[in-house]
């Protein structure tokens, strides 16, 4: 997180702050604390405590997720007069559209998950704990993912995510936003229905391609045209407050 955002907002002249949240970091490692879909109870009091501080003018606070992030912060932000600004990278719709379409179920347990025999899952979650796995998708969900969502099955980790919605809030939020959509990362697919489902005067789909170097999961190989276009836009909208 430091060095994807950090030097590179200093050097524009803003200030940051980076934290945790439940089911991130310390509140997980050490508190124990699982992740929770209604973000806006996480970013108030961080809202709260950023607005005492004597450097911030509060009428250019921003808020950027990052990754997962990306569905988290514009959560947050439906729920948040405070903010200026809000970047999503990238931006996401809701995990159970996301997330359900790609479980081997037939068409009729996707559309009534999760309320499904929690079994069905069973045999997945056999295969993912077995030697053929692929080992980074054993890591998302069986070690990684049962751990963030404290849960103890595949099941109940799937029926968790279904609770992450942001389409009930989306036309909510009211301050500019800028999403962000690159190639080849999937984590990015809703990021056209949100933008459609955005109210406010002042939004952007900001796309980069595996072309221009920028493809993969938040643009990991290509941050500084990232934080070109970003700060770009962020100076642009922020100037006239």
């Amino acid at each position: 997180m430091v060095s994807a955002h950090v030097p590179a907002a200093i050097a524009r002249g803003y200030h940051v702050l980076l934290f945790d949240g439940p089911g991130q970091g310390r509140n997980l490692i050490r508190d124990g604390r699982p992740i929770r879909p209604d973000w806006e109870t996480v970013v108030r009091p961080v809202i709260d405590w950023v607005l005492e501080r004597p450097e911030v003018d509060p009428d250019r606070v921003v808020l950027a997720g990052w990754s997962f992030g990306g569905f988290l912060a514009p959560r947050a932000a439906a729920f948040e007069p405070r903010l200026a600004a809000l970047v999503a990278d990238p931006g996401q719709w809701d995990l159970r559209e996301t997330m359900v379409a790609r479980l081997p179920l037939d068409d009729a347990q996707k559309a009534a998950f999760p309320d499904v025999d929690p079994h069905v899952l069973d045999p997945m979650e056999a295969w993912l704990r077995g030697p053929d796995a692929d080992p980074a998708m054993r890591w998302r969900m069986l070690q990684r993912g049962l751990w963030v969502h404290g849960k103890a099955t595949l099941f109940d980790y799937f029926a968790d995510l279904t609770r992450f919605e942001v389409s009930t809030v989306a036309g909510e939020i009211r301050c500019p936003t800028l999403l962000t959509q690159a190639d080849d990362d999937p984590l990015g697919a809703g990021a056209p229905r949100l933008y459609d489902a955005l109210t406010v005067e002042r939004k952007a789909l900001m796309r980069f391609s595996a072309e221009e170097g920028a493809g993969g999961h938040c643009e990991g190989a290509a941050r500084r045209l990232y934080h070109q276009r970003v700060f770009d836009w962020l100076d642009e909208t922020l100037a006239s407050r």
